[in-house]
């Protein structure tokens, strides 16, 4: 029987999925500089975290387009995600901490670290059984807490009294459907996880 080809894992997708990893904590220090309290670090590190998440689609989009679609790229990729992410909901945390709803940011960064990481800790545990690749939702799920994040990073006072309060709004809009889908999804996924460990070992008692 013939083999498919199995393409490298050196290739440019997953460089730019590792990329994306290593680029992380520059955007944190950026984001924390002067305690975060610096509207021109917030602004630089809004820009460093639209240009990393541009290389989630792009990585995404190449891999697809040129077949170097890999088992690692499957497993990185949602990482590289969940710690771009996750620096950012810390490090938004951390700067809202002494705000009015400081503690509901804490409350929302806590639940997600838990789901994301969570999930990400059921994949390397079913692996054997099988992988399983970021499904529609847990795209839609990305892009939401992506704009949402976007929106916290841009210091509101740098826009007047009427934008500022409009896009405050907006942002918390994102984030409360970001939360939405992002614990819905969590229960789908160990579902599907649970469907992969059963269909696998029925496969191997056939």
């Amino acid at each position: 029987m013939e083999t498919a080809h199995q393409p490298s894992r050196l290739n440019i997708a997953n460089v730019l999925t590792v990329l994306r990893i290593a680029g992380v904590p520059l955007f944190g220090w950026l984001l924390l500089t002067q305690d975060g309290q610096s509207v021109e670090f917030r602004v630089w590190s809004w820009v460093a975290f639209l240009l990393l998440m541009a290389t989630d689609k792009i990585d995404g989009d190449l891999a697809r387009k040129h077949n170097l679609v890999t088992n690692f790229g499957k497993l990185a990729d949602p990482i590289a995600d969940k710690a771009l992410t996750g620096m950012a909901f810390v490090g938004l945390a951390i700067i809202f901490t002494d705000t009015r709803f400081g503690w509901l940011f804490w409350t929302v960064t806590i639940i997600v670290l838990v789901r994301e990481w969570g999930i990400t800790l059921m994949r390397f545990v079913v692996k054997k059984y099988g992988v399983m690749p970021a499904g529609q939702n847990g795209k839609i799920k990305t892009t939401l807490q992506a704009v949402a994040i976007g929106g916290y990073l841009l210091p509101f006072e740098i826009w007047d009294n009427t934008i500022s309060d409009i896009l405050r709004w907006i942002t918390h809009g994102f984030m409360a459907a970001a939360f939405f889908i992002t614990v819905s999804t969590a229960v789908a996924y160990v579902r599907d996880a649970r469907k992969l460990r059963r269909d696998s070992k029925a496969a191997a008692r056939t």
